[in-house]
């Protein structure tokens, strides 16, 4: 082998042609130049980056593009336009709340400067010259909360509002990025008053306080418009921390809720917003002590209840409407009166409860109502005992028979229309009447009718103002005869009981108070009587308000449906009746006082009707079984055998009257009495001896043709006044007799009065306790078998 050729065997390769072995048919590849591949990576990332810097940014143009276009403004969420209505008492402090989110909107207008000032110093200094969104803020506050520096949302106060009301609360990235694209928009298309204003109205402060309103009258017991700039600083604290920083709530937090108050004034002065000398004087504005939920419980849910159905059915609102939330509703309602109705249901009746030992104590129920008689406004009610564990409303229901409250309704349709007794003879308070038990109406085309007095008690003659004292219904059934039953329903109508009003039907049986008109209708009638005949529609609302918007209340329409001497001439009989009838309890009160007592069918009732110069005011007891909601029987009620109008009712009303009058100078009765009526009542003329048949002469005389069982006023006074103390009762129900009652008799056995006379109802009412038939007696006749009635043929004269 030439040298030559050893010398390039031995000779080592270069390392760069070093390769494995190969197809020697296929060419090597070119060598590398030195240094191209540290050249070469440099470039390749550079390129790599600038070309995902790209991607990102049309990536992310497109997600805004897609996003500001996807993303709509939504409507509001529910709980954001969610109001609950604000009932306030007549001096404007708060009654109650119907609603869960106690929130009441009010315009920007009404909102102090230095207060809407405030919350922009302490959430969004720039908001009048910023974008709807600022992107460093929200850079700076998630740096600040990665850091650990506080949480912080870097949220606009549009953002903010967007969030308070299209959105929620939840902390999620979809809400951010829909937050962020719905300010964007809203930014364009509202004011920032318009915005400002629904963030004001939105934000949550404590206290389950919605709006800067709603805290305001949480915090410091005032309208926002009322607002100072340090009461101001305070709320705007809270928006921060609402619960940390109340400082009724949490003392401990004192020092913190002080410092953010403090930067919220600082801020103040630094945007020019607020006087460097008003800064200095500046005292922090220490919050009411926090007020337990008003809710609906005790007596506000009844009230609350009765004014909604006040502006319903006078047409003020719709259902719909109110419903809908918003209202700021003041009422007639005095809170002291108020106060005083509560305190004397408790004292005469929820006190003595016991169902232990009087089961018939479970079925108590009672409800109240007092009205000025002069402008007709309610100023107390009394619905139950709670409306959160009894929700019917007491003073309001229509299905308990008023009984004997109706009478007076008789009376003064007598003497409004001159009504005259069978005899021709005009009645007045010193007419004479047949008073007997069981006595048939004359001069009634119906069917017969014959009602039971108290106990079967027979009075013989005895005047209309006895006759009133001692409800006599043998009396007053002839006496609505007399006027007239249609007669008698229109008077009570014009003087305020509803013409819709359950078996207000005009039949011989309406003067004994089968018709179940509410505790307030009875109410709205004896105001009538206290204003001398002067009627005005009774009104419950002083002013309703929503969204600054006043909306118009009904008149009273007062006008004189019946003549003043009718009117106060029915108030002087039935100021006998509290100085010596059935309801001398109500002397109580302390000052002069006219009313009536009544007990319904089967004693399921029992009412005292009432008024002094200043206030007319009703009560009654009930009798329900809070399982089946039946009405059911008081007898053994607070360990009396008997409930009647003349007991607890009356006492009620005495307290009441009392307390809720207390300071007024008590003044008596300004009446202006009808011809006749104060004359002394003559003697009724005596019995013929021996007679044992009716007589009339041809003169103006008619004499009683038997020996009559009469009662010396005297004693029937002194023992209506002994049974009044006790308790008397007007009206027995079934069963009942003297010596008390046997029971309830079935619904099946009571009587219905028909009706055949021409234009007139067949069929009458539910006969009152008064009516019903009684097992120790037989049922009258039927007509055609009736004999001659033993008494004479109309009231006794002289």
């Amino acid at each position: 082998m030439p040298s030559g050729a050893a010398r390039e065997v031995l000779t080592p390769p270069d390392a760069d042609s070093v390769w494995d072995p190969r197809d020697p048919t296929v060419p090597a590849p070119p060598p590398k130049r030195p240094g191209h591949r540290t050249r070469s990576r440099p470039r390749r990332v550079l390129r790599r980056l600038l070309g995902l810097l790209v991607f990102g940014a049309l990536l992310l143009g497109g997600a805004f593009v897609a996003g500001y276009l996807l993303v709509d403004i939504p409507p509001a969420n529910a709980t954001a336009v969610a109001q609950s209505n604000l009932f306030l008492y007549r001096d404007g402090t708060q009654l109650a709340r119907d609603g869960e989110v106690d929130r009441e909107n009010v315009s920007l207008e009404r909102i102090p400067v230095a207060v809407q000032h405030a919350v922009l110093a302490a959430e969004d200094r720039d908001f009048h010259t910023s974008q709807a969104v600022d992107p460093r803020a929200m850079v700076r506050a998630t740096w600040n909360t990665l850091t650990g520096k506080g949480r912080q949302s870097g949220s606009t106060i549009t953002q903010q509002y967007v969030k308070n009301y299209y959105l929620g609360q939840e902390q999620t990235l979809t809400r951010k990025a829909k937050e962020f694209f719905i300010a964007l928009k809203l930014g364009r298309e509202k004011s920032k008053e318009e915005i400002l204003e629904g963030y004001l109205n939105t934000s949550y402060f404590g206290r389950n306080a919605y709006g800067v309103q709603a805290a305001a009258r949480a915090y410091y017991g005032k309208d926002a418009k009322d607002l100072d700039a340090s009461e101001g600083a305070y709320l705007a604290s809270l928006l921060n921390a609402p619960n940390a920083y109340d400082v009724a709530t949490h003392p401990e937090n004192r020092d913190r809720a002080l410092a953010r108050w403090h930067y919220v004034l600082d801020g103040m002065v630094k945007e020019g917003w607020l006087s460097p000398a008003a800064r200095t004087a500046a005292v922090f504005p220490t919050p009411q002590p926090v007020h337990a939920s008003s809710g609906l419980s005790g007596q506000r849910g009844y009230l609350v209840q009765a004014v909604e159905q006040y502006l319903t059915e006078h047409g003020v609102v719709d259902e719909k409407t109110l419903a809908a939330g918003g209202f700021r509703i003041t009422t007639t309602l005095e809170r002291g009166k108020q106060d005083a109705f509560v305190k004397a249901v408790e004292e005469n009746v929820t006190a003595k409860l016991d169902p232990e030992r009087h089961p018939a104590d479970r079925w108590v129920r009672v409800g109240g109502a007092a009205i000025d008689p002069a402008s007709g406004k309610v100023v107390a009610l009394y619905g139950g005992i709670d409306y959160t564990r009894q929700f019917v409303n007491n003073a309001t229901r229509r299905d308990y028979q008023v009984g004997s409250t109706f009478k007076p309704f008789v009376l003064a349709a007598a003497f409004q229309h001159g009504a005259q007794t069978q005899d021709g003879e005009r009645i007045t308070p010193n007419t004479f009447y047949d008073g007997d038990n069981r006595r048939p109406v004359q001069g009634w085309s119906g069917a017969p009718y014959d009602p039971a007095n108290e106990d079967d008690t027979s009075y013989g003659s005895l005047t209309v103002r006895s006759a009133t004292d001692f409800s006599v219904n043998a009396v007053y059934a002839q006496m609505a005869v007399d006027v007239g039953p249609g007669r008698v329903r229109d008077t009570a109508v014009a003087l305020g009981l509803p013409r819709r009003t359950p078996d207000l039907t005009a039949s011989p049986s309406i003067a004994l108070g089968p018709a179940t008109a509410s505790v307030l209708d009875l109410a709205q009638a004896y105001a009538t009587l206290a204003n001398h005949g002067e009627h005005g529609a009774y009104t419950m609302v002083d002013k309703v308000v929503r969204d600054g918007e006043e909306f118009a209340l009904p008149g009273t329409d007062n006008r004189q449906v019946i003549g003043r001497e009718a009117a106060d001439t029915t108030t002087s009989v039935l100021r006998s009746v509290v100085e010596g009838g059935t309801g001398t309890a109500a002397l109580a009160a302390g000052r002069p006082a006219a009313g009536k007592t009544g007990t319904a069918e089967d004693d399921r009732a029992a009412w005292f009707a009432g008024y002094t110069p200043e206030l007319a005011t009703v009560v009654a007891m009930m009798g329900q079984d809070p399982d089946t909601g039946r009405q059911l029987s008081l007898y053994g009620a607070l360990g009396l055998p008997r409930m009647n109008g003349g007991g607890a009712p009356a006492e009620i009303w005495a307290q009441f009257t009392r307390d809720a009058l207390a300071g007024v100078p008590a003044k008596d009765f300004d009446l202006r009495l009808m011809e006749g009526a104060e004359e002394p009542p003559p003697p009724p003329m005596p019995d013929l001896p021996g007679a044992t048949e009716g007589y009339e002469g041809p003169g103006p005389h008619r004499h009683p043709a038997r020996p009559r069982p009469t009662v010396p006023r005297a004693s029937a006074r002194e023992e209506a006044v002994r049974e009044g103390a006790a308790g008397p009762r007007e009206q027995p129900g079934p069963g009942t007799g003297p010596a008390g009652p046997r029971g309830a008799e079935p619904a099946q056995d009571l009587v219905r009065i028909p009706d055949t006379a021409p234009g007139t109802d067949p069929a009458g009412p539910p006969a009152t306790a008064d009516q019903a038939p009684r097992p120790d007696r037989p049922a009258p006749a039927p007509p055609a078998a009736m004999p001659a009635a033993p008494q004479v043929s109309g009231p006794m004269s002289p």
